[in-house]
């Protein structure tokens, strides 16, 4: 059966993986057994997919991250540059908590931001935007901008990722796309 993706000659792929047309892994990536990417990714240089982890379509992991077991991403997600996903609440050395992995879930067409820290368990909402270097230390909603060490919201992103500025009936318009968002009740919902 014809190979349906490229992997560079550096790149180490195990057994018992399932990855999707026109994926493209480079150098030095490992691609470890029993995670499934979908079609379209780009795993950038020296990056390591964990046992279990699930990439959808079109997932952008830049180069030097490592997404470990108990990470899931939808599709069109982008993991800028070094950033960083735990799985552990409370590592230890001498201690194995291999089965004690907490979940964390990032939502369609979200974006963590070069060198950002998602601390485990912690769910980011779709088209939410996670500033450079910003530590997650809770759940994000959909369409929210976090910046800082701890994350704290600064505001609302368009699925675009432009700014949202919302009008005093809760509205506001994407500059680049025109699609219209609503803020009801603390949450962003397109209209």
């Amino acid at each position: 059966m014809k190979q349906e993706y490229f992997a560079h000659e550096t790149a180490v792929i195990d057994e018992n993986c399932r990855i999707g047309e026109g994926t493209r892994i480079w150098h030095f990536s490992h691609i470890m057994s029993g995670c499934t990417i979908g079609k379209n990714c780009n795993i950038g240089q020296n990056v390591v997919i964990s046992p279990e982890v699930v990439l959808g379509n079109n997932v952008k992991v830049q180069n030097n991250v490592s997404v470990y077991t108990g990470v899931t991403c939808d599709d069109d997600v982008f993991l800028g540059p070094s950033c960083v996903f735990t799985n552990v609440t409370n590592p230890r050395s001498a201690v194995n908590r291999k089965s004690q992995y907490a979940q964390t879930h990032v939502g369609k067409g979200a974006t963590i931001g070069a060198n950002a820290t998602v601390v485990c368990g912690h769910d980011i909402g779709a088209y939410a935007f996670i500033g450079a270097g910003a530590v997650v230390t809770k759940n994000v909603p959909a369409y929210a901008l976090l910046v800082g060490n701890p994350a704290r919201q600064l505001g609302w992103m368009s699925e675009y990722g432009h700014r949202l500025h919302f009008d005093e009936n809760g509205v506001a318009e994407c500059p680049e796309s025109h699609e219209k968002y609503r803020l009801k009740d603390g949450l962003v919902s397109k209209i």
